[in-house]
C-alpha cells in the first residue's frame, strides 16, 4: 500500500506535466532581470515576499524546503545566494538542474521527504524558504523543529501557510461542507473526495498547529501577511486563505 507521501509525489509530478503553475520555471529573461535587481518571489499565491524579509542575499546559505520547480531558487542564485533545495517531486528537482544548466550555475537539489529528518547538519543555513506545501503533510510540527535545527542562530524562517478556509468549503466555494480538521487518513469521506478529485492527500492545519508549532520549535515570530487563492469565489470576495510568516531563530 502506497504511503500518502508517495501518492503526493506522484500527484505533484503529474501536475507538473499538466502545466501546474507552481511547476513552471522562470525564464532566462526573468533570471537576468533578477541579476539587475528586478525580482519577486512568492510564499503564497499572489502577494510577493517583501524584499526586506530577505535582505542582502550575497553569500547567504538558503534552503528551499519543498521549494523545487525552478521558480525561487534561480532568483536567489541571481542575487548571489548559495542555494540548496529539497523536494519530494522528482520533476520539480529536475527543473532545478535544468535551470541551473541553462543559466550556468550550480545548485544542490535533493529529492527528499520533508516529513523525515532533513539530511543537513545543525545550524547550516541562514534562511529556510518554505512556500505553501505543508497542506500535503499530516503532522507539521516536526517540519518546524527540523527547520529550527538546520538554521543558524539568528537565521530566518519564511513560511507560506494554508489556513483552514479552503478545506471547509466545497468546490464551488459557496457552502460549508467539511468539518475540521480535514484529514483523509482519518475520515473516509475526505479520502474518497481526494481520490475522486485526483488531488493527492491533503490536510488542513489550524493556526495552533502552524504558528503555535513554530513558537514551540523555538522561533520568534517577527511579521506576517495574508493572501487569497488568486482565483475562485473566495478570491473574488477577497477572503484570505493563506498566511506568510517571518520568524527568527
Amino acid at each position: 500500500m502506497k504511503s500518502y507521501q508517495d501518492i503526493n509525489k506522484e500527484t505533484i509530478d503529474r501536475w507538473g506535466e499538466e502545466g501546474w503553475e507552481w511547476s513552471k520555471p522562470i525564464s532566462h529573461d526573468e533570471y537576468i532581470s533578477a541579476k539587475n535587481g528586478d525580482w519577486n518571489v512568492f510564499l503564497t499565491p499572489t502577494v510577493p515576499v517583501p524584499h526586506e524579509w530577505l535582505g542582502d542575499l550575497k553569500g547567504k546559505k538558503i534552503l528551499g524546503l519543498a521549494s523545487g520547480g525552478g521558480q525561487q531558487m534561480p532568483i536567489f542564485k541571481a542575487l548571489g545566494a548559495d542555494c540548496t533545495v529539497l523536494g519530494n517531486s522528482p520533476k520539480q528537482i529536475e527543473s532545478e538542474f535544468l535551470i541551473a544548466e541553462r543559466e550556468g550555475y550550480t545548485i544542490k537539489a535533493i529529492e527528499g521527504d520533508m516529513t523525515k529528518a532533513l539530511p543537513f547538519e545543525d545550524e547550516t543555513f541562514d534562511i529556510v524558504f518554505h512556500p505553501v506545501s505543508n497542506c500535503y503533510v499530516e503532522d507539521v510540527e516536526p517540519i518546524f523543529n527540523e527547520a529550527y535545527r538546520v538554521l543558524k542562530k539568528g537565521g530566518i524562517f519564511l513560511a507560506g501557510l494554508n489556513n483552514e478556509i479552503n478545506y471547509i468549503v466545497g468546490n464551488e466555494e459557496k457552502e460549508i461542507i467539511w468539518k475540521m480538521l480535514f484529514n483523509p487518513l482519518k475520515d473516509k469521506a475526505a479520502k474518497d473526495f481526494m481520490i475522486k478529485e485526483n488531488s493527492g492527500m491533503q490536510f488542513s492545519h489550524n493556526m495552533t498547529e502552524q504558528i503555535g508549532g513554530q513558537l514551540k520549535a523555538g522561533f520568534t515570530l517577527l511579521d506576517i501577511y495574508e493572501d487569497t487563492n488568486g482565483f475562485g469565489r473566495l478570491h473574488e470576495l477577497n477572503i484570505e486563505t493563506y498566511i506568510a510568516t517571518k520568524s527568527v531563530k
